[in-house]
């Protein structure tokens, strides 16, 4: 009897048409390096007396299906998260093409991911999948991955693939030797690492339903916070956030092959930190920075994404 293997597993994404209702045809294979998607079920004890000490039979609560998905920073990958996240693209160019995310968008895409192990077999297809939580960090070294929060609408469990035929994206994976950050235009130096987390703060619509699932999952207000650690050599971070003011952050990760990924905050508050010196080495500043609509760009965040890939 085959075991399942993770390096045997794929992943297959499509977006839907209606929410919950996975298309037959269109999927692509995306790559990942870990997902906890998947539906659970939990059992209720019984709280009956009359019986003896021995308890009668639990009882199963709701369905749940959610969890998160470890996905490269991959310039034609990511277009997909991108869209889920934000919403449809503005596209435009002819090769290479540019993609340009806002946020704001009170609608947001739904997709359907299926998610493979084909040794068991066992291919679960996740309907009605949104896109809670986006994040990653930026550092000097190691693999650059982004994790993505997701919620479904529901799971079905099948021994052979929904998703039909696959379609497969050329690789072309950011890594964090190609990441620079900057401030109001000009590069931001010293910095030693940083976070940026951009959430839709899902609203699940728990129903009641005969087959246990949610109705849907709708987008409230959104966030776009993160963290920056940098070494103490001046104080144009700290003033800042004395007085108060916004500043735009940029996270960029450009290829040479032209191909590049930019988030831009728009307008981003600090706050005041601890200077704190621990010992002999250097002295390092950590601001938990939190973005807001810019009245000028008339958004919160701008992300462009220029590839080879002509639509999502």
């Amino acid at each position: 009897m085959a075991r399942a293997q993770g390096a045997r597993s794929q992943l297959a994404v499509a977006f839907e048409t209606t929410y919950g209702t996975p298309p037959a045809t269109g999927f692509t294979r995306l790559p990942f390096a870990s997902s906890t998607l998947s539906a659970e079920q939990p059992l209720l004890s019984s709280e009956l007396l009359g019986y003896g000490r021995d308890p009668l039979a639990p009882i199963k609560d709701a369905i749940t299906a959610d969890g998160d998905l470890t996905v490269p920073l991959d310039a034609a990958s990511i277009g997909f998260w991108l869209k889920a996240a934000f919403g449809e693209p503005e596209t435009t160019g002819d090769g290479p093409f540019t993609h340009t995310f806002r946020s704001g968008n009170w609608s947001l895409p739904s997709m359907a991911i299926e998610t493979g192990m084909p040794e068991v077999p066992r291919f679960a297809m996740y309907s009605g999948v949104m896109l809670n939580q986006l994040s990653w960090t930026l550092q000097r070294s190691g693999l650059l991955t982004a994790t993505m929060g997701l919620i479904a609408q529901g799971e079905t469990v099948s021994p052979v693939s929904q998703a039909g035929t696959l379609a497969d994206l050329d690789q072309a994976r950011f890594g964090h030797f190609n990441g620079a950050v900057a401030r109001n235009g000009t590069a931001l130096g010293n910095v030693v690492s940083a976070q940026v987390t951009y959430s839709n703060n899902l609203d699940r619509i728990e129903t009641i339903r005969a087959d246990g699932m949610i109705d849907g999952a709708d987008p409230t207000i959104a966030a776009l916070t993160g963290q920056i650690e940098v070494r103490f050599a001046d104080s144009t971070l700290v003033q800042q956030a004395i007085d108060g003011a916004p500043c735009s952050l940029e996270f960029a990760y450009a290829l040479p092959s032209d191909q590049s990924l930019t988030l831009t905050a728009h307008a981003v508050y600090l706050p005041r930190p601890r200077i704190e010196i621990s010992g002999p080495a250097g002295v390092q500043a950590t601001f938990d920075w939190q973005a807001a609509r810019d009245p000028v760009a008339g958004r919160m965040a701008t992300v462009t994404l220029i590839n080879d890939i002509e639509g999502y």
